[in-house]
């Protein structure tokens, strides 16, 4: 184990220049000191201070360790200050789970009325469906997003609720774009790159059906769990792609993407499950609310 003592008289000795001013410093014998950072340079096996005039200079590995320490000791002084905000200040905790097949910007979107609840403390797991619903069950998680409702299993207490049923649209890079006018869409998709869910999503399926019923062979460039990645990506050029409409709200945060045609009978479904012992959480209930409005 690293001797964190021997480790702070390193650091002090580094931040001071040299052994005298760091033990006036700290208020000890310069010999003191200098035989604790002996004895952190043993441990470690290398040489992390060097003689420079009246003083000491770190040596590369001293450079390295000093960074380290720097870090460390940061640290350590915003702890108390963190430990007493953390005991005093109320914090309002949400748990959710977003399984890997849904739009990840229709997520933010659903999420979007409890965002500015006063201390809110948010954190979003991404995961396979029956892995998310295991950490539901488990109630480690208020809450889970997913593209289907929970199986039937009276052993694990799990509720659902459609959330969404969102018609899908289509953008692009503006290059790309403009090519709609020269080809009606959707016939154009099969002249262009285009980015699509992976496997474990329910629109790929939804989507590979659509295009068997419009006699469309997509030339598919890229495959993505997460929407917001394959907007980033096609923004970037790299080719056209389907997001739910209500995802679709965050697309103009991505400058360049353009609307290349809507498809109403294409629906993106997103299902809240919940636990319930826990479908009392008070932002769980918002959520489920403003959807149902």
């Amino acid at each position: 184990m690293l001797n964190y003592r021997h480790l702070y008289y390193f650091w002090i000795v580094a931040k001071e220049g040299g052994f005298a001013r760091a033990a006036e410093r700290l208020d000890m014998a310069i010999q003191t000191i200098s035989a604790q950072v002996r004895e952190l340079e043993k441990n470690l096996g290398h040489q992390l201070l060097k003689p420079a005039g009246r003083g000491v200079a770190l040596t590369d590995a001293g450079e390295v360790a000093f960074a380290r320490a720097e870090s460390i000791f940061q640290i350590g002084q915003a702890l108390p200050q963190d430990v007493s905000s953390a005991a005093t200040k109320p914090t309002i905790r949400l748990s959710v789970g977003l399984s890997d097949g849904i739009s990840k910007l229709a997520a933010h979107s659903l999420l979007g009325p409890v965002l500015d609840t006063p201390d809110l403390r948010l954190t979003c797991h991404e995961g396979e469906f029956d892995q998310l619903l295991g950490e539901l069950a488990l109630h480690r998680l208020d809450l889970v997003l997913a593209g289907q409702g929970a199986p039937a299993n009276p052993n694990l207490r799990l509720v659902s609720d459609r959330l969404v049923s969102s018609p899908v649209d289509w953008y692009g890079p503006a290059k790309w774009v403009r090519r709609v006018h020269a080809q009606a869409f959707p016939a154009v998709l099969a002249e262009l790159p285009v980015l699509m869910p992976t496997g474990h999503s329910v629109l790929r399926t939804t989507l590979n059906r659509w295009f068997d019923d419009h006699g469309l062979r997509p030339n598919v460039v890229g495959e993505f769990e997460d929407s917001a990645l394959m907007s980033v990506f096609a923004a970037g050029g790299m080719g056209v792609f389907p997001i739910s409409r209500l995802g679709g709200d965050n697309i103009g945060r991505l400058r360049g993407l353009r609307l290349l045609g809507r498809c109403d009978d294409v629906q993106e479904e997103i299902y809240a499950i919940r636990n319930r012992r826990g479908e009392h959480h008070p932002l769980v209930q918002r959520v489920l609310s403003a959807t149902r409005g």
